[in-house]
């Protein structure tokens, strides 16, 4: 299973929140830390801060901070709410699979899944930024801006 773009860094933004102290960085500097596009980071955001994990401050003091329910969101909560719930395959797309009615290869996927996301429950952001992790996030230098 690969994880969408949006949802890997839905996850890297709410960690690098998780260690940012009293920082409230920008939508524009946490998409150039994360060398993404600013408009893809400001869609992020945007589903993060409708989901409460974030508050997203405009202006001069502003920035994004992460939330109580951000640092103790379930990253199994956040990969569902980014990835969706649809199936692994399209057995009913243009083409429909002619084995539909008698494959059990689309319910085996599906509990795949289920197990995969299953086993992200009980791991919270704090969790993900726990030592060694969060330090490194420090560590790790911006792109350099042309």
């Amino acid at each position: 299973m690969r994880l969408l773009r949006s949802t890997d860094l839905a996850l890297r933004v709410l960690m690098r929140l998780a260690v940012a102290g009293d920082s409230s960085p920008a939508t524009r500097e946490v998409a150039a830390a994360m060398d993404v596009p600013y408009t893809h980071a400001a869609k992020v955001v945007a589903e993060l801060t409708h989901m409460g994990l974030l508050k997203a401050r405009r202006g001069r003091g502003g920035g994004l901070t992460l939330t109580e329910a951000g640092r103790t969101a379930s990253v199994g909560a956040v990969v569902r709410r980014f990835e969706g719930d649809g199936d692994v395959v399209d057995c009913e797309g243009a083409t429909p699979c002619p084995l539909h009615t008698g494959c059990r290869l689309r319910g085996a996927l599906r509990r795949a899944q289920e197990a995969f996301f299953a086993s992200l429950d009980p791991v919270t952001i704090e969790d993900m930024v726990a030592a060694p992790t969060g330090p490194l996030l420090l560590g790790i230098p911006s792109p350099r801006q042309p």
